[in-house]
């Protein structure tokens, strides 16, 4: 499977973790059930799982579970900083046939 974990969303990461003062932890994002168009994007900062699926970029590893994984096939993970929307993590995923205005939900 193949996912974008931009430089710009390692570098975010890192900074994220170096807070955190854990060297096991990493960034996880996953999907669940909800949100304003039927499933949400979440992130989480979490520890590797036996089967977790692990994508690597400058040194900083992006965590998704296999369950969530098959969701985000080609998706692309990066980290924006706009100075009207503020700074954040943004999905953008080939696979929703819809998505929410403020890009944190979508529909397969």
């Amino acid at each position: 499977m193949n996912v974008v974990f931009t430089e710009s969303a390692a570098n975010q990461a890192k900074v994220i973790l170096a807070g955190e003062g854990d060297d096991k932890l990493n960034v996880r994002c996953f999907i669940q059930g909800g949100g304003c168009s039927g499933f949400q994007y979440g992130f989480t900062l979490d520890s590797i799982k036996e089967d977790d699926w692990i994508f690597e970029t400058n040194g900083a590893k992006l965590l998704i579970d296999p369950m969530s994984g098959v969701y985000f096939k080609d998706a692309t993970i990066d980290y924006v900083n706009d100075p009207l929307k503020g700074s954040m993590f943004i999905i953008n995923n080939p696979n929703a046939k819809s998505t929410c205005g403020c890009g944190s939900s979508a529909a397969f």
